[in-house]
Formats: C-alpha cells, structure tokens, sequence
C-alpha cells in the first residue's frame, strides 16, 4: 500500500523527522537539556541521522547542510533508514518537518519514505499483521500544496511500475498487460488503443511474430496516448517500452544457474513506459506524448524461431536469426519502426535489453546512445543526476554499424561479444528516422537484494527520470 504524503500546517506529537542545516535550528524545537546535549554529541561526532526515542514517539534529525545532488540522494537514503526504524517499531506514520526552508530537500526525504514502504507478495500466512507506512505528513512554509499532490502521482507511478515488473508471467502475460494498460489509461486519462494479433500481422510486424512462434498466448501491441488541449509541443514525443513479459531465451535457451529466475522482470521497460505515462497524466503535463508497448513471451515451444531464420520487419527490412535469446530487439525494431508514422520530435525507448550493459556499469546505472542531439542527451544527462537514475552515454560511432551485417539478409541481430550494448543499440537505428535515444536498464531496473529506497526485485527506474525530463521540455 502507498503511504499518502500530506501538507499539514501544524504537527501533533507524532514522530518526526527534522531536517535543519545546522545546530542552530534545534532551537526551535521542545527539547530539554539531556536531548539537546545528545543531539549536539552525535553532531560533533559528524552524524548526519539522529534517531532519538522519546518514549511516546521518535524524533529524527536530519542534518542536511550541503546543496547538490548528491545531498538529494543522500537524504532519500535517509528517509530509507528513517522507514526501517518506523517499522522496526511498527510506527504506521510520520512528519517531516522543514527547518532549513529548502523545497528540494524536504522533497527528497519524503520520497525516500514512501518509495521505501514499497511491499510485494503473495503470502496469505500472517497477511493482516503486514507492516504499513499509512502516511507521510509535511510541514514547511516553502512547499505548496500541488507539490505534494504531484510527488504523490511520482510514487503512485513507481509502486505501479514496480508491481508490474514483480508479478509473475502467470499473472501477466501479453494480453494481461495490454488490459492494465486499458484500465489505467480509464483511470489517469490517456486513450488507450491494443492490436491483437490479426492486426498485427496486418502490419506486418515480423519481429514480434517472430519471437512470439514459440508461445501459445497471442502478442499484442498497445499504443498509449496522452494529448491535452494545452500541450507545449507540435509533434509528440514517443516511448516505446520492451514488453517480453518473460524470456527463456526461446531455442536458444537461458542455461546459466539463476538466469531464468528473474526474467519475469524483462517486460521493465514496457512497466517503465506505463509508469511515466502515467505519471504524466496524473500530473496533467501540457505535453503530446505517446507509449508504444510491443508485448509476447519468448518461449522455445510451438513453432519458435531458431538461429538461421530471416524475418522481415515492419520497414521491409530482412533480418537474419543468429540467436534467439537476443528477442527485445526484434519486438523493439517493429515499434520503433511503426512510430516513424507520428513523425515525432523526438522518440525514447526503454528495454533490458543487453547483459553487456549490466557488464559495463553493473545495476548503478543506465546506458544511453541514439542519434539525438547532444544539447537533448546533456538534459536527460542532467536530469538522470538530479533523479539519481543516472544516465551514461556510449559511443555510437559507425565501426559498430559493420558488426551486425549479415551475407544473406540486410542485418543480423546478434553482434560480436565485444561492445554487445552499442550492437544492440545499431540494431534499433536501423528501424528509425527520427532523433532517437535508446536506454538500455538492464542494470537498475531490477535489484536482487534491497537497494535503499529502490527496495528488492522491481526498482521502478526511468519513471522519475523521464517525468523530470519531460516536466522540464512542457515549460
């Protein structure tokens, strides 16, 4: 459950969490003379997170008297040491009370609160005893009310995110996802179209047949659109989001230990496509944006592809199969394909698309290249600090272009070993005509041991990182 964060006047004597700049701000809190010497200890001692029970509550003081991203990020790690605590102690709220006057700052502790009462399972055992984080109350004279209505709408579309990147492929196939889309489009405001397999075949998607031969459960393919009165821009951005709502590898099969454990997460950037439209819309941005999410399984069963086949794609381009497990980019070329009928400003996908990314940087982390303007990658750049998802531009120099020739079909879609990501990345260019970046979260999109605010298995990355960046091009 989703901890509601409110703007409150006044505070009772719940358990707070105090941000001051410096000791001189104790001083406006009720504190005696043992508290106040305690606090100014840890202090001295350069603590930056005080925890202090009072016996009818607990009183966190955090120190935050730096400026910068990395204070920002630091404070929502905070806010995650602050939930732990809360549930340590089975402490169902908790107030964040301004004392340094800094709207950011304040901000960021409340988002790493809420983004920390994230919760997933199944379990029915002990159910009505589960921890809950019910609410994040908030008190300071520079943070309005639409603030917190829009960091509510940020979380809410991370916890939606998160949840469709953790259940699992019995619960969310193709069809499954094309549905949420539906109703979250019913309930946020954006229109929601989903072609079923006969139209898909009618326009000649041979990458999403291609991977989906294999399965017994039909793709489809779900165009979201978000296009208010007041939007900012002529032509739409697009976002195309991989939907392989689970990989085997197909023929090609998956055989390291653990490999197929987590591939439920492979359908990450389609959940992270859904989570920003979404948050868009929530939050109402003047912009004309659509989500484009191509979605199958990819299984070794029925009438699978296998290495040799040539497929031909939505462009009319013919594509030699030299390994099934490389399945994202077949889905992700018809979509970026098919939205070069928008003829957009500009087009961004998101996929788990290659283990040489996780390889280069690990889960810390996203890699970015595309054909987009350097002025464009230096925002998103910007805006990835800012949201700590950061993000890390490789090369896209011609050399790779040569690496995925093929003899006997225009492409193939497997390169060499060696710079597998930006292969990967050539392989889409192929399939665009338009200023295009491509975003491979293998890495941060899902974590196998709790990652701070991130939390365990579905982290949610590029909600926050792509609202941020398309707040920023709606003024």
């Amino acid at each position: 459950m989703q901890p509601t964060i409110i703007k409150a006047q006044a505070l009772d004597n719940s358990n707070k969490a105090v941000i001051i700049s410096k000791a001189d701000d104790l001083s406006q809190l009720s504190l005696n003379s043992n508290e106040l010497a305690y606090i100014q200890g840890k202090l001295d001692a350069d603590k930056k997170l005080i925890t202090l029970n009072q016996l009818s509550n607990f009183l966190f003081i955090v120190l935050s008297d730096k400026d910068g991203n990395d204070e920002l990020e630091s404070l929502r790690k905070k806010g995650n040491s602050i939930f732990k605590t809360l549930k340590g102690e089975d402490l169902n709220t908790v107030s964040v009370l301004d004392l340094k006057g800094c709207t950011q700052s304040t901000l960021a502790l409340a988002e790493g609160i809420a983004l920390s009462a994230y919760s997933f399972n199944y379990k029915t055992e002990g159910k009505e005893k589960e921890f809950a984080l019910t609410e994040v109350t908030v008190q300071s004279e520079v943070i309005t009310e639409d603030q917190i209505t829009e960091l509510n709408h940020i979380v809410d579309s991370v916890y939606i995110t998160r949840d469709l990147v953790n259940t699992p492929v019995d619960r969310l196939n193709a069809t499954d996802i094309a549905d949420f889309m539906v109703a979250q489009g019913q309930k946020d405001g954006f229109t929601t179209e989903v072609l079923n397999k006969t139209k898909i075949e009618a326009l000649k998607f041979g990458g999403l047949l291609g991977v989906n031969k294999g399965s017994i459960d039909p793709p489809t393919f779900t165009i979201m659109e978000w296009k208010p009165e007041n939007a900012k821009n002529t032509k739409p951005y697009v976002l195309v989001g991989k939907g392989v709502v689970f990989d085997t590898g197909g023929i090609n099969l998956k055989t390291p230990p653990g490999s197929l454990d987590t591939m439920k997460c492979d359908m990450g950037g389609a959940a992270s496509v859904i989570g920003t439209m979404a948050a868009i819309a929530k939050n109402k941005l003047p912009i004309h944006i659509i989500g484009l999410v191509p979605a199958t399984d990819n299984r070794p069963g029925e009438n699978a592809i296998v290495p040799g086949d040539i497929l031909t794609m939505h462009n009319g381009l013919t594509v030699e199969v030299l390994n099934t497990d490389a399945e994202g980019r077949l889905i992700m070329a018809d979509a970026i394909s098919y939205a070069n009928k928008y003829e957009p400003e500009l087009v961004i996908d998101l996929a788990t698309l290659t283990g040489s990314a996780v390889m280069a940087i690990g889960e810390y982390g996203t890699v970015g290249m595309g054909t987009a303007s350097d002025a464009t990658f230096a925002q998103l750049e910007a805006d990835g600090y800012a949201t700590h998802e950061r993000v890390v531009r490789f090369p896209f120099w011609s050399d790779y272009d040569e690496l995925i020739k093929s003899d006997i079909a225009d492409i193939k879609n497997l390169g060499s070993r060696e710079g597998g990501s930006i292969t990967a990345g050539k392989f889409l260019a192929k399939f665009t005509n338009y200023p295009w970046i491509h975003l491979d979260i293998a890495g941060p999109s899902f974590h196998l041991k709790k990652s701070s605010y991130r939390g365990k298995g579905g982290s949610g990355v590029g909600v926050r990182l792509l609202y941020q960046f398309f707040k920023g091009l709606s003024k």
